[in-house]
């Protein structure tokens, strides 16, 4: 018997209403303001936040990176911050950084600026100093202070010298940016780089004229801001990204978070930017199950401050933002003056556009995954993005309608089949999928019943909606046989994966379920023990033990981390999985060897372990399986003792196998397809493997 449903609650059923109405909404009069940048007019208060990608360093004259910005501004973005660049060789975070002042990257970047102007658009530079987070020996910091994350790294201190050098590094990017073509540069003084780092006094322990109380810690950033605004001139907008709550105890408070922004607006700074967070705070920021708008009254309190004394500067909210009528509602309080979104820029280049139009069921929305883009950033690889594979990859997989238009079908409705048909369709082709459930959404249908992972029913449904638009035929409870598909001109086959069966006496007993079934039909009340601990089973616990409510979850977050107003903008909405949270006493999540969570993204994983721990879940690892039984699993730990984990439910995550039933018989009669995603491979599954394949195959089957 599935657990007992609470009905939603009226504050529940009165945000649901309010989101139904919204989708009505087909005007953006706050946002659609135009404002100015010192010189700069601009059309609307959306910014393009900075976003390393990865692309600033290849060998192609800056046509990847053009491309990449070009299809953004074609899409509505008006003005683009770059990721950050760096000022010089040290200054790098790593092997793909760009250095302004090297010719061969400003070659890149004049190609790139000139492919932003001439679809319209404007284009700012962030000047970057890694300082202490630079990954390799050429580290350098105020102070000789490791993070916790550099591998015994220490970095060197810059002594007076070099810090004035650095200042005239800054100073020299900067009119090199300009002689590149970009129309303004922002300095990077957030997330707890070099400037940041100035600030703190956790990593300035300087007793010299760069370091000593909050005055003087200001010194080396306000130095680097004059040097700047020198070395461009009056007329050439300098920007600052000012940390607005670094997140670590002990480092710089907020009034000196206020001095520091006050005395940038003294000195004529044109915008003020809102970071929040270092990397090796314990406090997330941009994961999925951070709630939306989580840190804009964050950005509101400098924005107060700021405006107090200065109301003429303009101050750009951001972070967990990802849809444009969430924007309305924070410029609509009337604190801050523009909205910075970075990653809902990867998800869909045309966010600006399709909003403005009303088309929001068309937004290919940000789901928070960070899979492609940050967790590739940190190794130094160029990003993308998991429901927008073209991202980055322009030139790649360009837009535009074939002259060569084919009849296609893609057999199988979930991320790979998506994202393949989309691709296809958005080509000209003449598209057919077809799905054996009543519904599209494969694992992302199941991935959007976890809590934290809402979003992903956005990605399924707005991919239907552009099919549905581009004149694509949609077959849903359909599985097709092989003479169906013989009178297609290819056949892409992304029928996905199946759960993993365990051989392990007991696993056919009633109280054992699969992954897929708990998830879909829920788990009755009591204990649970999950075998299996990667990322389905690190998923299945969070449905097990979080609030199925978005509202809820973000005031737990808020509490839990101290925080304010983090749950202003998370949306409260009534679910067909509504499920009563279990004490994770109740549920023993267990794997036989590896970490928990093992295969879920780098800046994921230790947040979704971390809200397990925090909810009480037991975790057994090193264990072996010796058998089940009516009352749970019996396992052998390590040292030899036998234990039985209580199990009045026993949910197997133990893996997934390929479901290929078609592609034997479909090359023994010759018609041409391809295998994509986890009906190719279920080795790992990988959704931004999968998308990617889709979109890779679709072209080679039909173009």
């Amino acid at each position: 018997m599935a657990e007992e449903r609470r009905p939603p609650t009226p504050m529940a059923e009165e945000r649901a209403a309010r989101l139904e109405a919204a989708e009505q909404v087909t005007e953006l009069p706050l946002v659609r303001t135009p404002w100015r940048l010192g010189p700069l007019e601009l059309p609307h208060r959306v910014v393009m936040g900075s976003m390393h990608t990865g692309l600033e360093t290849r060998d192609d004259g800056g046509a990847a990176l053009a491309a990449f910005y070009r299809e953004r501004v074609a899409g509505g973005a008006a003005l683009i911050i770059t990721g950050g660049v760096a000022v010089s060789d040290e200054a790098r975070g790593g092997p793909d950084y760009a250095v302004m002042t090297d010719a061969s990257c400003r070659q890149r970047f004049a190609a790139a600026t000139a492919a932003v102007h001439e679809a319209g658009g404007v284009i700012a530079a962030q000047l970057f100093h890694a300082g202490r987070y630079a990954v390799g020996d050429w580290a350098v910091a105020p102070s000789p202070v490791p993070w916790r994350a550099a591998r015994g790294l220490v970095p060197r201190e810059l002594s007076a010298a070099d810090v004035e050098r650095t200042v005239a590094d800054f100073a020299a990017s900067a009119a090199a940016a300009r002689e590149a073509g970009f129309d303004a540069v922002e300095l990077m003084a957030s997330e707890g780089y070099l400037l940041n780092q100035f600030l703190s006094p956790l990593t300035n322990l300087r007793e010299d004229e760069w370091g000593g109380d909050a005055a003087a810690r200001m010194r080396f950033p306000l130095a680097v801001f004059d040097a700047v605004r020198q070395a461009v001139g009056a007329d050439f907008p300098v920007t600052v990204r000012v940390s607005a709550a670094d997140l670590m105890p002990g480092s710089t408070t907020e009034d000196e978070v206020d001095a520091f922004a006050l005395a940038l607006a003294e000195r004529g700074v044109a915008a003020l930017g809102m970071g929040v967070g270092w990397h090796e705070s314990v406090v997330p920021t941009v994961q999925a199950s951070v709630p939306h708008g989580a840190w804009i009254a964050y950005g509101e309190r400098l924005a107060d401050a700021v405006h107090a004394a200065h109301p003429e500067v303009p101050v750009i909210a951001s972070n967990r933002v990802t849809d444009l009528r969430d924007a309305e509602a924070i410029l609509a309080r009337g604190k801050v003056d523009a909205v910075a979104l970075a990653r809902p820029f990867l998800a869909d280049p045309e966010l600006v556009n399709r909003s403005f139009r009303g088309d929001y069921l068309l937004v290919n929305s940000c789901i928070g995954c960070d899979q492609a883009c940050i967790d590739r950033s940190l190794v130094f690889q160029p990003i993308s993005c998991l429901v927008n594979p073209r991202a980055g990859r322009e030139r790649e997989f360009p837009a535009g309608v074939t002259n060569n238009r084919r009849r296609v079908a893609v057999v199988g409705g979930g991320p790979a089949g998506l994202a393949a048909a989309d691709a296809l369709a958005r080509r000209g082709h003449d598209v057919t999928v077809f799905e054996e459930r009543a519904a599209l959404g494969g694992q992302f249908a199941l991935a959007a019943r976890v809590p934290g992972k809402e979003d992903y029913r956005l990605t399924v449904r707005s991919a239907q909606r552009r099919l549905e638009a581009a004149g694509a035929t949609l077959r849903l409870g359909e599985a097709p046989d092989v003479d169906e598909l013989a009178g297609f001109d290819g056949v892409l086959l992304a029928t996905g994966v199946r759960p993993r069966e365990v051989e392990l006496p007991g696993a056919e007993l009633p109280h054992v379920l699969s992954y897929e079934r708990a998830i879909r039909e829920g788990v009755p009340d009591g204990s649970v023990a999950i075998i299996g601990g990667g990322g389905i089973g690190v998923d299945l616990a969070a449905f097990l033990v979080e609030s199925h409510d978005e509202k809820t979850r973000a005031l737990a977050f808020q509490a839990r981390f101290g925080l304010t107003g983090s749950a202003e903008f998370a949306r409260s909405r009534p679910t067909r999985a509504l499920h009563r949270p279990r004490p994770g006493a109740l549920v023993t999540l267990m794997r036989r060897s590896g970490k928990f969570g093992q295969g879920v993204g780098i800046t994921s994983r230790w947040v979704n372990v971390g809200a397990l721990t925090h909810a009480g879940v037991r975790m057994l690892a090193g264990i072996a399986y010796r058998r089940i039984t009516p009352d749970g699993v019996e396992v052998e730990h390590p040292d030899g003792a036998v234990e039985l984990v209580p199990g009045s439910t026993v949910v197997l995550c133990a893996g997934q196998v390929e479901h290929d039933p078609l592609s034997a018989e479909l090359e023994a009669r010759g018609i041409r397809h391809e295998i994509v995603g986890g009906a190719r491979d279920a080795s790992r599954v990988d959704a931004v493997r999968a998308t990617s394949e889709g979109i890779a195959a679709a072209r080679r089957l039909a173009d």
